[in-house]
């Protein structure tokens, strides 16, 4: 069984910076996209950033110039850097990953637990 671990995340002022990082660890899997996205309260999750295995990246307008998503596929992880974070960043964020199990065929939307990440003002 395939898991997504997440870490990073905590209490930033705004202005501030913070890294997370995604692993995704098992056993025979290969993965396609891969990506971020973030939930506040009261809110609908969004896609903040998104990266293909190739390494094509997407942004939401929001962070677009704030925030760079990368990846290490040897590695299956998948980092997102937050640069001058705001406080309308706070949210808890999610790592997700299309992961096929071997021998498939069909893909699968994995998650992270998630991380809280505060913005104070």
């Amino acid at each position: 069984q395939v898991q997504l671990v997440e870490s990073g995340g905590g209490l930033v002022q705004a202005g501030g910076s913070l890294r997370l990082s995604c692993a995704a660890s098992g056993s025979r899997f290969s993965i396609n996209t891969m990506g971020w996205y973030r939930q506040a309260p009261g809110e609908q999750r969004e896609l903040v950033a998104v990266i293909s295995s190739g390494g094509v990246t997407d942004y939401a307008d929001s962070v677009k110039g704030r925030f760079t998503i990368s990846r290490d596929n040897a590695k299956n992880t998948v980092n997102l850097q937050m640069n001058s974070l705001k406080p309308e960043d706070t949210a808890v964020y999610y790592c997700h990953a299309k992961i096929l199990e071997l021998p498939g065929p069909l893909w699968y939307n994995y998650w992270g637990q998630g991380t809280q990440v505060t913005v104070s003002s």
